[in-house]
């Protein structure tokens, strides 16, 4: 059972959390009014993450979220914790078609084949990646740009849903067998993740 439509692995959902059609800005970028969203939108997004298994988490949630809004995959992340082994790579790598179906049933999650098979299928290729001696860390972290003259933007308008960073960076985990991980994708992690802050000018995030 599929609980969203089929979404081919190279197209992309609309980068970030929060809706670019919303009306000003009158406090936080998004998530105002939902206590959930506040705690990730204060605590987590555009803060810097490190460490394998909570990247190998950012990169299948933006995966899930693709053609969703993020707020729904944020409201089902402890059962997506619970459902793939806290996002152990070294367990998920080893699920088979039974857990597969097992998922499938698994109403706490986003129920679609394509993402799910995704999920197991970059758990190993994260493991191959540790056998030739690299990381997901140091590879992620090799693409964050130089912000040095970054000037916030004063608009959802003004934040990109693709940059070439986004794109190099989907077009080497492509590379190394990951799926589910095209350019607008890759560049939501990178604002999940901290390698960009997107935090709007006018945000009490981006002003400290």
């Amino acid at each position: 059972m599929d609980d969203t439509a089929t979404v081919d692995s190279t197209v992309d959902a609309p980068a970030g959390p929060a809706d670019p059609t919303a009306g000003p800005v009158t406090g936080r970028c998004f998530g105002d009014g939902d206590p959930l969203y506040e705690r990730y939108h204060d605590e987590e997004w555009g803060v810097a993450v490190h460490g394998e298994e909570a990247l190998f988490e950012r990169i299948a949630l933006e995966g899930f979220q693709s053609g969703l809004a993020w707020i729904t995959v944020l409201r089902k992340r402890e059962s997506f914790r619970a459902a793939f082994a806290g996002f152990d790579p070294q367990v998920v790598a080893g699920y088979d078609e039974h857990d597969v179906e097992r998922l499938l049933a698994d109403a706490g999650i986003v129920r679609n084949r394509q993402k799910i098979e995704a999920t197991i299928a970059n758990a190993r290729a994260l493991l191959a990646l540790h056998e030739s001696g690299r990381t997901l860390d140091a590879l992620l972290w090799s693409f964050a740009p130089d912000r040095t003259q970054h000037v916030r933007p004063a608009s959802w308008a003004d934040v990109p849903a693709v940059t070439p960073e986004s794109r190099a960076l989907a077009r080497e985990l492509k590379s190394l067998g990951f799926r589910f991980v095209g350019p607008t994708t890759a560049y939501a992690a990178m604002q999940a993740c901290g390698l960009v802050d997107d935090h709007l000018a006018t945000c009490p995030s981006a002003r400290g």
